[in-house]
């Protein structure tokens, strides 16, 4: 496949329904649900079609007082969706009604939330810079931690047997899981590293920092393999395409930037209007979430997410 595939004609479509902006977009196990969540409060679910056309029917996830920060789908569940708000709670949701079945109020305001790759464990970050593991068939805390420097997003490996944070300092630290016990301390960046992404062949995790850069690291030998470095600003989030072949990133750069893993070339941009806050390639389709601060001409949030990668406008 490698560089044949023809992104240059592939369009996007916009989504709208949130009120406020839109902080994280998430797409289901099984990539016919995308998740959207938003500072109006709410998170929505949206049902997607690869090659479909017409109108998208999406269910409203209503019950935060707080900004829905970011929200993660059990990996082995295509229908359950867990939240983070800074209302302090964690909510796992049914998406097919809408209907929250658990909640947990944590000590802080939530920020961050990955399932571990066996759909276990859920891990929150917060922003008092405090890990919480939650036990998901219980739903209760069965481990905290609290960290003496910034903690940003974090991440489990394919086998669940390792724990990524990245910092404040520009380090990713790599923990042993379960027992959280410090493995490693990656000097990976010159400034504070801001977000992870795990290759779903499980060969490599990326990190984007600060610096603008994004780094590939080896998961085997722990070593830098490779940069990107065509964008200019923090880079806030990466992802990965599911055959690994190519990584997303954006930042406040006016354009998402999407590289070839292995020669580490940038093959396409996608124009944005705003600066970016989660991209995230589908699990089994080239199409690519994405969702920032877009404003009206009234200066006003628009709460819009788009996709790329479909055949027609």
């Amino acid at each position: 496949m490698g560089e044949t595939i023809g992104f240059k004609n592939l369009h996007s479509r916009e989504f709208q329904g949130h009120k406020k902006k839109v902080h994280s977009v998430a797409w289901n196990c099984s990539g016919t649900k995308l998740a959207s969540g938003s500072v109006d409060q709410t998170a929505r679910i949206w049902q997607i079609e690869p090659h479909g056309h017409g109108k998208v029917k999406d269910v409203e996830l209503k019950g935060h007082t707080d900004s829905v920060d970011q929200l993660c789908w059990d990996p082995k569940h295509a229908e359950l969706i867990a939240t983070a708000s800074g209302d302090k709670t964690v909510r796992l949701w049914d998406a097919r009604n809408g209907k929250c079945s658990q909640q947990v109020e944590l000590s802080g305001e939530n920020i961050n939330i990955t399932y571990k790759p066996d759909g276990t464990h859920i891990a929150v970050g917060n922003r008092d810079d405090e890990l919480t593991i939650l036990d998901v068939r219980k739903f209760k805390p069965i481990h905290k931690r609290k960290f003496n420097y910034e903690v940003n997003e974090i991440a489990w490996n394919l086998g669940g047997d390792m724990f990524f944070l990245t910092t404040g300092n520009g380090t990713v630290e790599v923990l042993a899981y379960p027992s959280l016990q410090a493995v490693n301390t990656l000097n990976a960046h010159t400034a504070g590293c801001y977000c992870i992404a795990i290759d779903p062949l499980g060969r490599y995790f990326a990190v984007g920092s600060a610096d603008s850069l994004v780094s590939l690291w080896s998961i085997k030998d722990m070593l830098c393999i490779r940069t990107f470095t065509k964008l200019e600003w923090p880079v806030r989030t990466i992802s990965f395409n599911h055959t690994g072949e190519y990584i997303a990133s954006a930042s406040e750069d006016l354009f998402i930037d999407i590289a070839n893993v292995q020669t580490g070339r940038s093959v396409h941009q996608i124009p944005c209007r705003a600066p970016m806050n989660s991209v995230e390639w589908n699990p089994k389709h080239n199409l690519l979430a994405y969702a920032g601060d877009d404003k009206n001409k009234y200066s006003a949030d628009e709460g819009v997410f788009r996709i790329f990668g479909f055949e027609s406008a």
